[in-house]
């Protein structure tokens, strides 16, 4: 079965949305609820090199990532970008407890990481930033040939 175009990119946007919220909302846990020297603890404790590093830089991929994925802008990097953060929360943090994220589990880093690697392959959709970005270099390309 094929969906048409219009509700392909309805999907899209709505992943993009949802997904975006998420880790909008785990960055802003890290930078401001927890702070960056409660997550720099946090990490330290589970053995994340360079904790205070670590954690600056995941506060900023996830806080910035989410706002990117929930504009539709550089979704293709930002979608990588917060799959590599969510290999380092598996390898880091989730691995060893199992699946089931009430027990600690990876379930929530696995589903978050699998929704990053598509829309960084399938991109923004239509309803983004960066479909109308690319409308108008498309634009002006046409007007200078």
């Amino acid at each position: 079965m094929t969906f048409p175009a219009p509700a392909r990119d309805l999907a899209v946007l709505v992943t993009r949305v949802a997904v975006g919220l998420i880790f909008f909302a785990h960055g802003w846990q890290k930078l401001f609820t927890n702070g960056i020297d409660g997550t720099a603890a946090f990490f330290d404790q589970e053995g994340v090199p360079a904790a205070s590093a670590a954690a600056w830089v995941v506060a900023v991929v996830e806080l910035a990532g989410g706002a990117a994925l929930i504009l539709g802008l550089a979704v293709p990097v930002a979608g990588l970008l917060l799959l590599v953060d969510m290999i380092g929360a598996f390898a880091f943090v989730h691995a060893g407890a199992g699946l089931f994220v009430d027990q600690g589990g990876y379930e929530l880093v696995l589903a978050l990481g699998a929704a990053a690697l598509l829309l960084a392959v399938v991109g923004a959709g239509r309803f983004s930033v960066d479909h109308l970005l690319a409308g108008r270099r498309r634009t002006a390309r046409s007007a200078g040939a």
